[in-house]
């Protein structure tokens, strides 16, 4: 199964925002079990980053950042994804930008997110940390 990290799961991770935190944590556990492909984009984490950048050090956020690489798959945000983003009739920008990096890899199966309501339009299913986890889990 793949499945694209929208922001907010990641910054729920990183910033110990509970009671996201432990589902984001979980969330890497069990793909880690259920062999998940776990997907961001580039910008997602320059994103990530400059959320927290103002709470956690520079040096350590950019550690922490290096090791999240070596559980998800980073997808570069091509021209060709940015153009597809910028010609989206999607209200949000950002969002349009990562439907599109999710729509780059072949049989993406979800985006997930905390904010399914911003998903939408999307041609790949928005879907909830919590609900992911009860399908793997069946």
């Amino acid at each position: 199964m793949k499945i694209f990290l929208d922001t907010n799961i990641l910054v729920d991770l990183l910033a110990d925002r509970p009671p996201f935190t432990q589902k984001a944590v979980k969330l890497i556990e069990v793909s880690l079990e259920k062999n998940l492909e776990l997907y961001t984009s580039t910008h997602v984490l320059a994103t990530v980053h400059y959320v927290l950048k103002k709470y956690v050090s520079d040096q350590e956020l950019r550690q922490t950042i290096l090791e999240l690489t070596e559980m998800i798959r980073v997808i570069d945000v091509s021209f060709f994804v940015l153009k597809k983003a910028l010609e989206s009739t999607h209200r949000d920008f950002e969002d349009g930008l990562q439907i599109s990096s999710a729509e780059s890899i072949p049989e993406m199966d979800y985006i997930l997110t905390r904010n399914l309501k911003d998903f939408k339009t999307s041609s790949i299913p928005a879907i909830s940390t919590e609900e992911l986890l009860r399908k793997i889990s069946k």
